[in-house]
C-alpha cells in the first residue's frame, strides 16, 4: 500500500472472521483484512492492501457465503507475519467502515492483544451504521451493507474485505448525494411527515395472495422438519419446514389477550412490536412439534443458548398463547408496519388500513384484548445474545368487528 497523503487519508477497512458459537468453533479468529485509504478532500483512493490471515486453529476455520475456508488459508500469513502492516496501516489515522465499533475494531484490538502488542490507535472513527442510520433512518431496512447496496443498486455484498470496503464507500456516497439532495431542493424531494397514519380502501385495491398458508387441521405434525440452511449474511439459520416447504399457518377466530405495546426499541429507534393472542389446541400441537425439533437440533449443533418456548402456559380457562411479532420497514424517513391490517365487518367484507407511519398508540386503539383476529403468519427461529427460541412474524391480521 502506497502512503498516499500520509496521516489525512481515512482508512476505511473490514475484516472476515471465523464464525463464533454453534457453526463456528468457541472464538473468533481473523480470516481476512482489507482497507482502502481514501482522501477526505477528493474521495479518490490513495492506496489499498488486503491479505488473508490462517488462524492459529486450523480446526475452526468455517466455511462461510465468501468461500473462506482451511484449504484457502492453508498458506496465508499469520497474523503476527501480517501486524506490522496492519498497523502501519490503521495507526493515527481515522477509521471508517461498517459497523466497525460494535465488531471490526473489537476484532483488531483481541488480536493484538494476543500476540503481546499494542494495538494501533485511531485519531477518529467513522461507523457508517450509526451514521446511516440516524441521518437516512431505515429507507434500506435494516440498514445492513447488503440492503444499503441493494437499495442503490449496487450489486450483491460479497463478503470479501476489499470487495465490501469498495461497496461501503459507495453507499456512503450515494446516501450523501440523496441527502444533499434533499436538504438543497426540499419542495422537490418531500418526505412525509407523520400525522394521523391510517387510512381504509377497499381490500380488492391492496390485498395480496396469502396461497401456501396452512391452517393446523391442514398440518401433518409427521411432515414437519428442522433443517440448517446457510443465511443470507455468511452464518446459518435453523429453518422450520413442512415437507420441503416453509412452514406458514393460517389460524382464524385467535383472541387477543395483550395489544401490541412500544417500550422496546431496535437500534434505529423503532419499536419492537408484538401482541399475544390465545390459541386453539390444534394449533398448539403443530407449534409444540415445531419447537421441540428445533429445540433438539439447537442443541444437537452445539448452540448454547437458553431455549425460550414459543408456548406460554397461563394456567387460565384458556391455557395457552403464542407472541405474533409486528415488524416494522422504512416508508422515507419514518417506518410502517410490513404487516398487512385488514378490518372485517360483521358481513364478511374486508377493508385494508394503510399506514403512512408507525403510531403504536394508533395500532393499540385498533388491536384491543380481546379482540377477535384471523392471523396469517411465518414460523421462523432465532438465536441471538444467548437466547433462543421460535419467533412467528405476522404477514396479515384480519381485524373482526365484535
Amino acid at each position: 500500500m502506497e502512503a498516499g497523503d500520509g496521516r489525512e487519508a481515512i482508512a476505511f477497512f473490514d475484516v472476515e472472521t471465523t464464525v463464533p458459537g454453534p457453526w463456528g468453533g468457541t472464538r473468533r479468529s481473523l480470516l481476512e483484512f482489507g482497507a482502502i485509504l481514501v482522501c477526505p478532500r477528493q474521495l479518490v483512493e490513495v492506496g489499498s492492501y488486503s491479505t488473508l490471515i490462517r488462524p492459529a486453529d486450523s480446526s475452526a476455520t468455517s466455511v462461510r457465503c465468501n468461500g473462506i475456508n482451511p484449504e484457502t488459508v492453508a498458506s496465508a500469513p499469520s497474523f503476527p507475519e501480517v501486524a506490522d502492516q496492519i498497523f502501519a496501516i490503521l495507526h493515527g489515522r481515522v477509521w471508517a467502515g461498517h459497523n466497525i465499533v460494535e465488531f471490526d475494531c473489537r476484532v483488531i484490538r483481541e488480536a493484538f492483544a494476543e500476540t503481546g502488542r499494542a494495538p494501533p490507535e485511531p485519531k477518529g472513527i467513522i461507523d457508517t451504521l450509526p451514521l446511516l442510520t440516524q441521518t437516512f433512518r431505515r429507507r434500506a431496512g435494516d440498514m445492513k451493507l447488503a440492503n444499503l447496496a441493494c437499495y442503490f443498486g449496487l450489486g450483491q455484498q460479497k463478503h470479501r474485505s476489499l470487495d465490501d470496503v469498495r461497496m461501503n464507500i459507495e453507499v456512503l456516497k450515494c446516501c450523501a448525494t440523496v441527502l444533499f439532495l434533499e436538504t438543497s431542493f426540499p419542495d422537490l424531494f418531500s418526505i412525509k411527515s407523520p400525522g394521523m397514519s391510517c387510512t381504509i380502501i377497499p381490500a380488492s385495491e391492496g390485498c395480496s395472495s396469502f396461497a401456501g398458508f396452512l391452517e393446523p387441521d391442514e398440518v401433518s405434525v409427521q411432515d414437519i422438519r428442522a433443517a440448517i440452511a446457510p443465511s443470507g449474511y455468511g452464518g446459518h439459520k435453523l429453518r422450520i419446514l413442512h415437507g420441503d416447504c416453509p412452514l406458514r399457518l393460517h389460524c382464524m377466530g385467535l383472541k387477543v389477550q395483550f395489544g401490541p405495546r412500544g417500550q422496546f426499541k431496535d437500534h434505529a429507534g423503532w419499536p419492537k412490536l408484538n401482541i399475544v393472542v390465545y390459541i386453539p389446541e390444534s394449533l398448539c400441537k403443530v407449534l409444540d412439534a415445531c419447537d421441540l425439533l428445533a429445540q433438539i437440533s439447537s442443541q444437537n449443533s452445539s448452540s448454547r443458548s437458553d431455549w425460550k418456548h414459543v408456548i406460554m402456559k397461563n394456567g387460565y380457562s384458556n391455557p395457552y398463547s403464542i407472541r405474533l411479532h409486528i415488524p416494522i420497514v422504512a416508508n422515507g424517513d419514518a417506518a410502517i408496519y410490513s404487516t398487512e391490517i385488514y378490518k372485517k365487518d360483521l358481513s364478511g367484507n374486508k377493508q385494508k388500513l394503510v399506514f403512512t407511519t408507525c403510531d403504536v398508540v394508533e395500532l393499540a386503539s385498533l388491536i384491543v384484548p380481546g379482540t377477535s383476529l384471523d392471523a396469517y403468519f411465518w414460523v421462523d427461529t432465532y438465536d441471538h445474545l444467548q437466547r433462543a427460541g421460535i419467533r412467528l412474524e405476522a404477514k396479515k391480521l384480519i381485524l373482526c368487528s365484535q
